[in-house]
């Protein structure tokens, strides 16, 4: 005999139970069933409220009863032939009346026991079980109602009653003593001795189809809802959480223990005590494998955890004192007198001087066990060796369990290392003495952000999801989401890294999209559906998102901007960027930022802060961690300044070179601010301070190349003038000169002796700079090691192309650290 049990979700339709039906249908002819069938979606919620509307006096109980009555009438017609209807809705009709009546009754009495909840919850499977019957009828299979009330016995206590056990088996075998075909028995209800109406409370259809199972030792039992079987995490949390094939007994009690919404624990024991497997599988994806619940679960290769699973909103409470050192009994009292009012404690853990212990319970709960230990260690406490109770609420328990963990090194250190990387900090951590689980508890403002980062750890093959967040879509941000476009699949398949742009903003508007935005319909999306943009409000949501692997790409010049970096950082949240505004501001901003990193395990990179896509910064990092001491730094930093110096000669005077430099897009509209110096002084402060001197920009002394009167040209017109009646001579002299002796001018960078200059040199042939041309870059290190032939780090130092490519190196070096 095959025992079959449909949850409320595969039977929350007509359609649904159509397939419910076919299920069965598909294998009438090779064995016999008993159908274990729960209350249609929702009902069991609906019934509860109409009983208290009536309890209470709201005549209103009347509308919402009909509203049912609708819905299982409706529900009748679409699932049987219409020359059957009559037959299959009037006893359901007639089973309305009865609760009618019921609720008739506590209106005028204004009263409502548990006793009578019961008997109002036990209508919605005895609804669903008359529905089913008439869909097995209909399709030619006769099926028989089975009175579970009469079978199942208990105690009194109403609303979770007690199962008699032995009592049970024997009502079950002298039933199914000769069995017929097919069987519909409703589940989650009994009956006391006294034959009153009792129900099994949550699980309560799984108990019942445990206890058929246990009774008749049938060889499985199924479990058919709208989920493809148990997952590896809670998918409303997790999306990418999978199924599990097989799971042991003793992972499948840890999991419902610990918050699995899909299993709980009491009602499989019957079926677990006697070593019957349990399959769960789903009505809408019959031919999907499920999950299997066995004594010996297979092996996996890929992870030794199971799953992972959270119970939120959890009430801390720690009771600590020196008077609890050695002294015998304390745990015996206090977990004793929490008791006596049935507080249920989720988790424990106690430090090992015994000076301390912690446990978790409802928030319901805390209060109450709040009072009572402060009751029972009242003299201790006035004498001071006990402290004040400490009760920490708003938190979460995250738990992974396998049984492969305890043969596994390194567990504890990849799950602490997936929280502690994304900021998420324990507030007490637990293991099972058998090793099946670890649990951690942590503020349950993170407990999404734990689940998707540990699940990805230990779960996802490697594969790392970095969560982008970018601002600026000018040229160099619009490159760079053209070039995530072209190697999204690439990084994937060959790299196990995603890129998974979640925020985006221009200077009008901004995007957020959980579940990731299109990079390559990014612009037309953003016009379509983004909001005005205000830089508070896009921080804060970035934030308030809360996800792991968070990644800040500011693609700006907005100092705006850069004072929130701080911020953005105390949020476990990395930051990428080419502005140069918060590394080449005040020292004191400048170490706040880089302190942040260090104290919230984050990262802050900005390789293009100095030269473009070159590796300028990572480089001299590696000579100083690897111990080299750097004696001098030489470098051209400003490609519209060598680029300029590049091309002015004989023949091309410098007002001439310098138009020609901003008509090419070479210089900003205003080619002072790249003539004045103080952008390629920001690069050396950024390079100084890397070398670990706490300067600001005003003690790098700076070179700028115009004269007075160029610099105080109140228009572009003025300052063509100026260029021309001024600096032109100026500059020409000093090339004449430079000239004469074979070299050539160019505007240098120098660290040096503990100074930072920047100047215009002269530049023999026999040195590295004379060749460089156009816009390149060139950075020159001169250090212990490397002291006769400098290291040279050359390249192109502006262009979108290769400062796209530099932030994009640096995103996807976050997934490194």
């Amino acid at each position: 005999m095959k025992i079959l049990k449909f949850s409320s979700s595969s039977l929350s339709n007509a359609d649904k139970i159509k397939k419910a039906v076919k299920i069965v249908s598909d294998q009438f002819d090779s064995d016999q069933f008993i159908v274990v069938v729960s209350a249609i979606d929702g009902i069991t919620d609906h019934l509860v409220k109409i009983a208290k509307l009536a309890s209470q006096g709201d005549i209103t109980y009347k509308k919402e009863l009909a509203l049912i009555e609708d819905r299982h009438v409706t529900t009748i017609k679409n699932l049987v032939e219409t020359k059957n209807q009559n037959q299959f809705i009037s006893p359901v009709l007639d089973l309305f009346k009865e609760l009618s009546m019921l609720l008739d009754s506590m209106y005028n009495l204004r009263e409502l026991t548990k006793r009578t909840l019961d008997l109002v919850m036990s209508f919605g499977e005895r609804f669903s079980s008359l529905i089913i019957q008439g869909g097995f009828i209909d399709k030619g299979m006769p099926a028989e109602l089975v009175d579970s009330c009469s079978l199942i016995k208990t105690d009194a206590t109403y609303n979770n009653a007690i199962v008699n056990i032995e009592l049970t088996n024997n009502n079950i075998q002298a039933y199914f003593k000769n069995p017929k075909k097919l069987y519909v028995a409703p589940g989650f209800i009994a009956s006391s001795q006294s034959n009153e109406t009792t129900t099994l409370g949550r699980g309560g259809a799984d108990y019942t189809a445990t206890l058929f199972v246990s009774a008749l030792g049938t060889s499985n039992l199924e479990i058919w809802s709208d989920k493809d079987g148990i997952m590896t995490a809670d998918p409303s949390f997790v999306k990418r959480a999978m199924t599990i094939k097989t799971i042991s007994y003793d992972e499948a009690l840890e999991l419902a223990h610990f918050g699995s919404k899909v299993i709980f624990s009491p009602s499989l024991i019957p079926a677990i005590n006697k070593k019957i497997p349990i399959q769960f599988k789903n009505t809408l994806n019959p031919a999907a494998e499920g999950t299997c619940i066995c004594d010996k679960a297979e092996s996996l290769k890929s992870s030794p955890v199971r799953g992972v699973t959270s119970i939120s909103n959890v009430s801390l409470i720690t009771v600590q004192g020196s008077g609890m050192i050695g002294v015998v009994g304390i745990t015996s009292r206090l977990f004793s007198c929490i008791s006596r009012k049935k507080v249920n404690v989720m988790l424990i853990t106690q430090g090992s001087s015994e000076h301390s212990i912690t446990f978790a319970v409802t928030p319901s709960d805390s209060q109450i066990a709040k009072k009572l230990i402060e009751k029972e260690f009242k003299l201790e406490m006035k004498d001071e060796l006990i402290e004040p109770l400490n009760v920490e609420e708003n938190l979460s328990i995250i738990t992974i369990v396998g049984e492969n963990m305890k043969n596994t090194p390194g567990i504890s250190a990849r799950l602490f290392d997936a929280l502690g990387r994304n900021g998420i900090s324990a507030v007490a951590t637990a293991q099972g003495a058998s090793e099946l689980n670890i649990s951690v508890v942590i503020k349950q403002e993170h407990e999404k952000k734990a689940l998707n980062s540990v699940h990805e750890t230990f779960f996802l093959s490697g594969l790392k999801t970095l969560n982008v967040f970018l601002i600026g879509t000018g040229v160099i941000g619009s490159t760079l989401l053209k070039q995530i476009a072209q190697q999204k699949e690439h990084l994937i398949t060959k790299n196990n890294i995603e890129v998974k742009l979640i925020g985006l903003a221009n200077i009008d508007k901004y995007l957020f999209n959980e579940d990731g935005i299109k990079v390559e319909n990014w612009e037309t999306d953003l016009i379509n559906s983004g909001l005005p943009i205000n830089l508070k409000d896009y921080v804060k949501e970035m934030k308030d998102l809360n996800l792991r692997n968070s990644v800040f790409v500011d693609c700006t010049a907005s100092k705006d901007l850069a004072d929130l970096y701080a911020d953005i950082l105390s949020s476990s949240i990395s930051i990428v960027t080419p502005n140069k505004i918060a590394n080449s501001s005040s020292i004191e901003y400048y170490e706040k930022i880089h302190d942040a990193t260090a104290r919230f395990g984050v990262k802050f990179l900005y390789e293009t802060n100095v030269g473009a896509g070159l590796p300028v910064i990572n480089t001299l990092k590696d000579l100083i961690n690897s111990g080299d001491e750097i004696e001098k730094v030489e470098a051209m930093l400003s490609g519209s300044l060598n680029y300029i110096f590049s091309n002015f000669d004989d023949k091309n005077g410098f007002q001439q070179v310098v138009k020609e430099a901003r008509e090419k897009g070479f210089t900003e509209p205003d080619p002072r601010d790249d003539l004045s110096g103080k952008d390629v002084g920001r690069k050396l402060l950024i390079i100084f301070r890397e070398m670990g001197m706490k300067i600001n920009l005003d003690d790098v002394d700076i070179t700028n190349c115009l004269t007075k009167e160029s610099q105080e040209a109140k228009s572009l017109d003025e300052l063509w003038n100026t260029l021309e009646q001024f600096d032109n001579p100026e500059m020409e002299k000093r090339r004449k000169m430079a000239a004469e002796s074979g070299k050539i001018l160019k505007y240098v960078g120098i660290i040096e002796n503990g100074k930072a200059t920047t100047a215009i040199k002269e530049i023999a042939p026999d040195h590295p700079f004379y060749n460089i041309n156009g816009s390149d870059n060139i950075v020159s290190f001169t250090t212990s090691r490397y002291k006769t032939n400098p290291l040279i780090v050359i390249g192109p130092g502006a262009g979108a192309e290769v400062t796209a490519a530099g932030i994009f190196a640096d995103i996807i070096r976050i997934v490194n650290f």
